[in-house]
């Protein structure tokens, strides 16, 4: 897709909070992440990243689904301006709108999903859901996944994937925390294996290229 000579253009989808965008800048600005963001877009105009995205000088956009008759229409409005500005991957960061993807934007979309997928994916799995359902299930590790998006939920391939204990005395709130370190590592190391050239789909595995 790129190389390391040129930073990635990516614009990043975001809907809340805004954290993975402000876990992204850091990256950047540490000089570990060879991306440029030449747009931020969120589903609502009340999402806090917007402060993340001024702050950092980088241009934002409010396009809402309300605004929309469809998921078809309300898509086609945020890859159109994907487009506009050359982003070469859509990242969602915390976008909590379903989105049908583009034929020109397949295998170009990420998402990051607070656990290890295929398990504890689906429809209505996001956030605390996904941490409550993994210490009902008894499971001894749980972790973060960033992956292609498709058009199911959390079903597209795997990029990367990391693993955390599931501790004995762990709340929904606890195992999120240290569910959310892993991300912070997980999503820009992904990005920056996307900006290498180094990652390559077949069918639904993902091949990742030796360093150099």
């Amino acid at each position: 897709m790129t190389t390391q000579n040129r930073p990635l253009r990516i614009a990043v989808l975001i809907s809340g909070g805004g954290t993975t965008l402000q876990n992204l800048i850091r990256h950047m600005d540490a000089g570990q992440l060879n991306v440029e963001i030449p747009l931020v877009i969120s589903s609502g105009p009340k999402a806090k990243g917007k402060q993340f995205a001024e702050e950092a000088g980088i241009p934002y956009e409010v396009v809402r689904r309300k605004s929309f008759d469809d998921q078809d229409a309300f898509s086609r409005a945020i890859f159109h301006r994907c487009r506009d500005v050359g982003a070469e991957l859509a990242v969602m960061g915390g976008f909590l709108k379903r989105i049908t993807i583009a034929k020109d934007f397949v295998n170009r979309v990420t998402n990051i999903h607070p656990a290890l997928l295929p398990s504890f994916g689906g429809e209505g799995m996001y956030g605390h859901f996904v941490h409550e359902a993994v210490l009902d299930s008894g499971a001894k590790l749980s972790g973060c996944t960033v992956h292609f998006a498709d058009n199911h939920y959390d079903r597209g391939p795997i990029i990367v994937q990391k693993a955390v204990p599931v501790l004995e005395d762990d709340t929904p709130e606890t195992l999120a925390e240290r569910v959310f370190e892993a991300e912070c590592r997980a999503y820009p190391a992904a990005l920056q294996l996307i900006a290498e050239g180094r990652v390559a789909v077949e069918g639904r595995r993902v091949r990742i290229a030796p360093q150099g």
